[in-house]
């Protein structure tokens, strides 16, 4: 991962950093949060890591600047006040975990591995679609007019028109677009290697772009991209993930994205659970690291809480039956729109 470290106190700085890289994560450092505003200004980060007690500007500073201008990387605040009080706080100003200091590696390990969990979910799963059975499944079984927009050399399938497209010039996939939905009203669209646009324009002219392509294709048929995960930060894989999801999705793609939440959601779906039950579920130690996610499921409406216990709500019995449903439609490789990564092999 690409990782930022923010924290004035420069031998935990640099000792942090150092393990992190034997993690073989490229990391950067500074020292406040102008620096690190600075640096977010002219580099890609997948992860933020910012001490949360700094002179002048602080880690919750730093929170409020990401959430307005950076809003899809992740910021791990790292404390020394291990307190629900804290930690709830921190998510409330947008923080995606804490860490308590003095910390072990393996706990700053776990916190990484589930931002990484995070940024690689897809309703359906971790599994990718191969893009040329995508769009036989969708003409052939659907009876669905496909434009394949591809810049490989694919077979010819019936219903499927395959077309080049400009990689540089989203205006012209625009117009593409545009004359294919012209003449076929119910139509599939597939758009391969979104991450060659993202490479030549600015991060919000791609994601207005994939807005755009959406809003066209609401009502007639399914809208997948892919892109090379290789190529692109986990932050602006988000960010084509929720441009190209249907607005009454992406709220729930967030939520249901945190390994953690997903785990004591669906613990609550067997049933009322105790704090510590859900603690068990979760597979946390850290009392307060659980009651940060909890604070979210209640905000998003998807728990309830009653006495001592959390109930799964209306609204969250219809998220997870909304998750089940993604995994039996991937199951059968049936049509969801949605990105999906996808590494080109060597001269592709």
């Amino acid at each position: 991962m690409r990782l930022l470290v923010v924290d004035d106190d420069a031998v935990f700085r640099e000792e942090l950093a150092e393990l992190l890289s034997d993690d073989l994560h490229a990391v950067t450092t500074s020292a406040s949060v102008p620096k690190a505003l600075e640096e977010l200004a002219h580099a890609e980060f997948d992860a933020i890591l910012t001490d949360l007690k700094m002179p002048r500007q602080g880690g919750l500073d730093l929170l409020r600047e990401v959430r307005a201008h950076y809003p899809s990387i992740p910021v791990v605040v790292v404390t020394g006040f291990a307190t629900v009080e804290t930690a709830v706080a921190a998510m409330k100003a947008g923080a995606a975990e804490y860490v308590q200091k003095p910390f072990r590696l393996e706990q700053v390990r776990e916190v990484l591995g589930r931002l990484e969990q995070e940024s690689r979910f897809t309703p359906g799963g971790e599994r990718a679609p191969d893009p040329e059975a995508l769009v036989r499944a969708w003409s052939q079984r659907d009876g669905t007019e496909v434009l394949h927009l591809t810049p490989r050399a694919v077979r010819a399938v019936p219903g499927v028109t395959v077309e080049v497209p400009d990689l540089e010039s989203p205006s012209a996939i625009r117009e593409q677009v545009a004359a294919f939905l012209a003449t076929h009203p119910r139509a599939g669209l597939l758009l391969e290697d979104v991450d060659r646009l993202v490479a030549h324009h600015h991060r919000s002219d791609i994601l207005a772009f994939l807005d755009d392509l959406r809003a066209r294709m609401e009502g007639r048929g399914p809208f997948v991209v892919t892109f090379d995960p290789r190529r692109i930060t986990s932050a602006m894989a988000r960010d084509v993930r929720a441009a190209v999801a249907g607005p009454s999705t992406r709220a729930t793609l967030e939520t249901l994205a945190n390994p953690v939440r997903r785990a004591v959601l669906r613990r609550a779906l067997d049933g009322p659970c105790s704090f510590t039950e859900a603690l068990k579920a979760a597979g946390l130690e850290d009392s307060p690291k659980l009651a940060f996610h909890l604070r979210r499921l209640l905000d998003d409406g998807l728990l309830a809480h009653e006495g001592e216990s959390y109930r799964i709500t209306p609204k969250g019995r219809e998220a997870l039956a909304w998750l089940g449903e993604a995994d039996r439609l991937a199951r059968h490789d049936a049509a969801l729109s949605g990105a999906f990564p996808h590494e080109r092999t060597a001269g592709s």
